[in-house]
This record gives structure tokens, sequence and C-alpha cells, in this order.
């Protein structure tokens, strides 16, 4: 302390600050994807946090006093610095906290259902590792914090540990690794926990007995479970990620039971949906959505009435929280009080850029095989900057597109009493049901129309949910 009562304070090591178009004043909390705002005069305070700058001490000032309180600021020890990652940084693009990031097409398994290709051709698409710095370099700079990292098979890359090393070397992190378990080993896991990367692994399995035909490969049953165990084994976070189809729906069950002794946190299962290789592939194998739901309220009353750890999610129908005694609907976006019509029609493609293996960018990986079908281009991280993309142009537009816009060009959802819960439902599946961005989601209002939200509360009566 000066001789005036003054104190040099400076930023915890886990708090960052940041500014971005429209988003001036932010800060990120290492390890959480998402920026949360600040006031200017809080911006202003904190920025001067650098262990450098006089300040009032917790005594004299409200605002010091608050922010060692809620853990952003500590007395500066002497010759103690800023980080780089920590330090104030301003980014000339719109805020994007996240990337999906699909690092190779290639993968050692065939999957029938991939929504990924347009058809049964192999994705033989990869990022070399001078174009990955690129990107890294340049998602740095734009004011990324996140990655899922996703391909094809993304481990199968030569380089996955380097790109992983570079990620964090950068002060970023991988929130979400979706793999199909081949190449997951203790070894594997060790380097990854060596690196700080310890994130929700994503591992595919398609039911008990179906597994092997979904991905097109004797084998892929047994070393999909195997690597869910020794992720579990070894402190990895586990989601079970189960395609549903009228091939495999009746071993649902049975797998969840499985998946839920084994320790796995989170099963989702997600209805087969029309992606243009599962067609050719499977024909008439998709549920319709009556069946899909009937199929998915049947399972959740009877993995309620059991005694379960393991959150049980079924893609655009909802989370069910046995231990909470809670569950979510899908088909509920905004609750009471919350709809804006400014929104995006997405609030997930509006935080997180999909980037595929060729550079191209999609609001979604879940749309890009029809966008790649229809040579619908909205940009090319490796032909233009990313910042670029992220502050202007078809990309930035289409993922900026708001429910006030959705609502005025679609006749059916702007007269529909739901749409205030519902905000149209998901773009990927009106995409590919009805070949219009912003057609109707047929699935959303099957689910209103036949009352599913009441049935679902009369099957789970001491649950309650999110409306």
């Amino acid at each position: 302390m000066n001789r005036f009562g003054h104190m040099r304070y400076i930023l915890n090591p886990n708090i960052a600050l940041r500014s971005w178009q429209l988003v001036p004043y932010a800060y990120y909390i290492k390890g959480e994807r998402n920026a949360a705002g600040l006031k200017k005069e809080e911006f202003e305070f904190l920025s001067a946090c650098d262990g450098k700058t006089d300040l009032p001490t917790e005594n004299e000032s409200v605002i010091t006093r608050e922010f060692i309180e809620k853990g952003f600021i500590h007395k500066a020890a002497s010759g103690e610095n800023l980080s780089d990652w920590s330090r104030a940084r301003a980014f000339e693009n719109r805020y994007f906290p996240a990337m999906n990031l699909m690092i190779t097409g290639k993968c050692n398994y065939n999957c029938i259902h991939c929504f990924n290709a347009a058809d049964n051709a192999p994705l033989m698409s990869e990022w070399t590792m001078d174009e990955m710095n690129t990107l890294l370099d340049q998602a740095r700079d734009c004011g990324i914090n996140a990655f899922t990292i996703t391909g094809g098979e993304p481990m199968l890359h030569r380089n996955f540990f380097e790109i992983i090393e570079g990620i964090y070397s950068r002060g970023m992190y991988v929130e979400e690794l979706n793999t199909n378990g081949y190449f997951i080993n203790g070894k594997a896991l060790e380097r990854m926990r060596s690196i700080g990367c310890i994130p929700l692994v994503k591992i595919s399995f398609d039911g008990i007995g179906y597994h092997d035909w979904m991905r097109n490969h004797k084998g892929a049953e047994e070393t999909a479970l195997r690597a869910i165990a020794l992720c579990v084994e070894n402190g990895f976070p586990v989601k079970v990620q189960t395609n549903m189809n009228r091939r495999n729906c009746d071993s649902m069950h049975e797998t969840a039971e499985m998946l839920d002794a084994i320790g796995v946190n989170e099963m989702r299962i997600i209805r087969t949906t029309e992606a243009p290789r599962w067609l050719r592939n499977a024909g008439d194998a998709c549920l319709t959505f009556e069946e899909y739901y009937d199929k998915a309220l049947f399972l959740w009353k009877e993995y309620a009435s059991e005694d379960h750890v393991m959150a049980l999610t079924v893609w655009q129908f909802g989370t069910l929280y046995p231990r909470a005694g809670f569950y979510t609907l899908a088909a509920v976006n905004s609750c009471t009080g919350e709809y804006r019509e400014t929104a995006p029609v997405c609030k997930g493609n509006r935080g997180m850029i999909a980037v595929s293996a060729n550079g191209n960018v999609f609001p979604c990986h879940q749309m890009s095989g029809y966008y790649e079908q229809h040579g619908d281009n909205l940009g090319n991280v490796k032909q233009t900057p990313l910042e670029e993309l992220l502050s202007g142009g078809m990309y930035l537009d289409e993922v900026c597109t708001t429910l006030g816009t959705l609502r005025e060009k679609n006749e059916k959802c702007g007269k529909c009493p739901h749409f205030e819960h519902c905000n149209g439902g998901c773009r990927a599946i009106a995409l590919a049901l009805t070949g219009d961005k912003l057609g109707i989601d047929p699935s959303k209002c099957f689910f209103w129309e036949n009352g599913y939200a009441e049935k679902i509360a009369a099957a789970l009566p001491d649950y309650e949910t999110n409306i």
C-alpha cells in the first residue's frame, strides 16, 4: 500500500477481459465457453487491475471489495504481471465464443447415416498442420474460447495431439471431443490430461446389437464400449450419442440401462434424420415423428420409474434428469417472458461457427451435407480470413437471422400460439424436410399439435419442468 492508501491489484489468472463489436465490455472465466457482460465502469476498473496501477483498497472502494469477493482480482505481489490471456483484448469481429471444428473428413469407419456426406463416397478432406496453425491463430485473434473437435474421426488425424496442444498453447480449450472411440486408450487419455485437456468425450454407440451395422464396421460395438468404460474409469466425462431408427429402436431401454451402470454422464438419443447418405442406405428406416415421440415418451416413463443417475436426452424431445426429478422440453426454446423478436433463430449456431475439413463454414455440421449437395457456400476459412467471415457477409447474415424475420417469412409460424415457446424449432430439420431455411420444423409442429407437452407431464407426474 502506498502512502495515499492505495493498492495495486491484478486479475486472477482465470479471468480474461474481452471486447467485440456490439459486446464492448465482457470477460471470460477459464474453462467456461461463454463470455459474460460487464458495465462500462466495471470493465474500466478491471482493466486497471494490471499489477501496476494504484487503486483504492477494498476498505475504501465498494467496487474493489466486490470484485475481490467475486474472485476476479487479488492484491498484486511485487513483480507480478498479467498473463497474455488475461490482458484486455479488443476484436473487430462479432462475438463468437466457440468453434465446432472438423479437423479431418477421413474416418476409419464408413457410417451409413453420416450427415457430413452427400453420398457414400468417403470424405478425404483434411487440415494440414500449417493450415491448422493459421486457423488457430485467427481463432485466438477473433476471441474464440472453446472448441468442439470432430471429424470424420478426429483422432485419426496424424497431428491430433499437436492440434490439441496448439489450442491450449493459445489460451483456448477443448470443450468437447466427438469420437467413435477406436483410438481411445490409456496412453491417449494420459497425454490429453497432461495437456490440460479433459473435455466432455462424446462417443457414438447406436444400441446393443446394432452398432456394427450403423457404423459399417465389424467390432465397432466392442470397441465403443471399451472406450466408454476407459474414459469413465479415467475421470473423463462421457456423453454417449445414439441414433434411433426403426431398426434399432427396441434396444434403447436396454442400452440406457447398460450405459447408466457403466457410469456414463448422459445418453443422447438422436432420431436418425433424412440426411442424403442415410436415405440412400436405409430407405424408409427413419421413424415418423409420431413413432419417435411415442417411443421417447415410453422410454422416459420406463427410465424414470427406476433408480438411475445418468441423464437421458432425446434429441428434439427433451432431457430427463432422474436424480433431480426434472426434465426440459426441446420444444421450449424460450420460457415465459424471455421471448425476443431480435433473438437469433438458433442460439447454438449464433455462438459457434462450424468449420468443415475443407474449410467451408456452416451454421451447424448437421446442415453440412445439405449445403454441400446443393452447392450452397457461405464462405471458406482457407480462402477468407476468419475475422472477415465473423464481421459480415453471407455466413454472418445466416446465423444472425432473427426470430422476427422467421415469424414474418413463415406464415404458419407467424400465426402459431406456441411460437414464443418453440421459436420455430430446429433450422437443420426444417431445411432437411422442407428445403427452406425459414420453413417450418415439422417435428415441433407435430409435438405441439398433438399435445406431447401434456402427455409427458401426465407420464411424469412427480417431475418438474422448464415451463
